[in-house]
């Protein structure tokens, strides 16, 4: 029900507007503002099933082709005699060895490179100096692909845990801190003057101000980071693992390919894949969905 105060002409003659009732429409499923979705609708808007659907498929799409065109297992074997292979390695306890090995490196490693990628970013937005001497190195390091390192160090380091860590660190150096000061650079002149009113100054500017502002940039690297340590690792494994006669998940792929067990070096290749995917789902997307995308940051 509306009711509207009755208006006055020039004239001082009132004007009496009649009270109306606009009816209101029935309430039907056509006209909700707000409907139930349907159990279809509802996986399309879940990631996880999505992606889950993308994984199925390419799985379905790999037993169908080795079955059907009876492609040797030598060359390519079947899904589901990858998986079989896969539950021996892991029965018997040596694929667990492996990659426990493998990641323990990686992750040592990885803190070795991230930290002097810190110090060199940190280096570089205090002084225009530290600026040339990051951005020099980058340009002249991050195309140097790290395995090329490995007979430095070899030569270096010899055929330990060293020469590992060294080739991984290098891998893991330039693409974190080549994002990290992208980043930097790219905080608004706006945020800086609020830090530097509240008498931020030196290293604190630097975790206060920068960081926070700089985040989707420094998670981007360490994503790529974390992807060029783990195929550097496992390519590093294959060289190191062949001179030593023992090593982490590479040393495992090259030691079954050389005695034609294929099935098992593409369990070895699975492994690699669902570390990858786990990683990726269970750690670098939590910490964005808590940060960046809580803060709006990002999509």
């Amino acid at each position: 029900m509306s009711t509207y105060d009755a208006p006055l002409h020039l004239d001082g003659a009132l004007v009496v507007r009649p009270e109306y009732e606009i009816p209101l429409a029935p309430h039907t499923p056509e006209n909700a503002v707000s409907r139930r979705l349907s159990p279809f609708a509802r996986m399309k808007q879940s990631a996880a099933i999505r992606k889950a659907t993308i994984i199925l498929l390419t799985i379905v799409a790999w037993q169908l082709y080795t079955t059907l065109d009876h492609v040797n297992e030598l060359i390519f074997p079947t899904f589901s005699e990858t998986i079989a292979a896969l539950v021996h390695s892991l029965s018997n306890g040596e694929l667990p060895g492996r990659i426990s090995l493998s990641l323990l490196t990686l992750l040592e490693s990885y803190a070795i490179g991230l930290g002097c990628a810190g110090l060199l970013t940190i280096f570089a937005v205090q002084s225009v100096f530290g600026r040339d001497v990051l951005s020099t190195l980058t340009a002249m390091f991050n195309p140097l692909p790290a395995i090329a390192l490995v007979p430095l160090a070899m030569l270096w380091f010899g055929l330990g845990a060293f020469s590992l860590m060294f080739v991984v660190a290098h891998s893991v150096l330039w693409a974190i801190a080549l994002n990290t000061q992208s980043g930097f650079l790219s905080v608004s002149e706006t945020y800086r003057m609020v830090g530097r009113n509240y008498g931020i100054k030196g290293i604190p500017f630097v975790y206060k101000v920068l960081i926070p502002a700089a985040l989707p940039s420094i998670l981007s690297g360490l994503k790529i980071g974390w992807a060029f340590a783990w195929r550097t690792l496992i390519a590093a494994e294959l060289v190191f693992g062949a001179n030593q006669g023992s090593g982490g998940l590479g040393w495992f792929i090259f030691e079954n390919s050389q005695n034609l067990m294929t099935a098992n070096v593409f369990a070895g290749l699975l492994v690699v894949m669902i570390i990858g995917v786990a990683v990726e789902n269970g750690v670098f997307q939590v910490v964005e969905r808590h940060t960046i995308r809580k803060w709006g940051m990002q999509q």
